[in-house]
């Protein structure tokens, strides 16, 4: 049942996939044109004002539309506006959306390996990340780990290590944190 599931929820992807790496900048032809309009929702773990963030999902949906000719259409919807950011893992399982933008290190409390897709305090830098996911076989374990919710990842951006903030007075020492208040998501938290 969850390879029926998987097969159902990724074909359209991979379809989707194959299709925007054979388009050109003009239109493919008269059968674009009679394939039926696909429209996806995808939620955000980001608000608006994240413009890196949320903007580049904008983007990405606009290109995917202007790849396709407006075929495959997908409309992103900020933290809130459907789901809370925190519940876009869950919505995208449940089916409430077709797709969802956010960190993995959100969800560690479903599996705490799905940290190792975001940041682990004092590992990898963002280019021995990337290379592990997308070249040293991270991306199929953190997809081992999503199937179990149903889900596919793909890697859609990097934020880089996180730093530890920025505060009104200078951190010197360990007493300097004493009383402070911050927030550091996934393991580091």
């Amino acid at each position: 049942m969850k390879r029926r599931a998987f097969i159902s929820k990724s074909l359209p992807v991979a379809v989707g996939g194959t299709l925007l790496a054979g388009c050109a900048g003009e239109s493919a032809g008269p059968s674009v044109h009679t394939r039926p309009t696909i429209r996806w929702r995808m939620a955000s773990s980001f608000t608006r004002s994240l413009d890196i963030l949320f903007g580049a999902t904008e983007y990405f949906a606009a290109r995917v539309g202007a790849l396709t000719d407006q075929k495959f259409q997908i409309r992103p919807y900020p933290a809130g506006e459907l789901v809370p950011g925190l519940q876009v893992l869950d919505a995208v399982q449940q089916g409430t959306v077709q797709m969802g933008q956010s960190a993995s290190y959100y969800y560690t409390g479903k599996n705490e390996a799905l940290a190792f897709d975001t940041c682990v305090p004092f590992g990898l830098t963002t280019r021995q990340q990337l290379a592990w996911l997308l070249h040293g076989g991270g991306l199929d374990l953190i997809r081992e780990v999503l199937a179990d919710f149903n889900l596919l990842s793909f890697p859609a951006g990097s934020t880089g290590a996180q730093m530890g903030g920025w505060f009104r007075r200078d951190i010197q020492s360990l007493s300097d944190l004493k009383g402070l208040k911050m927030r550091i998501p996934g393991i580091g938290g």
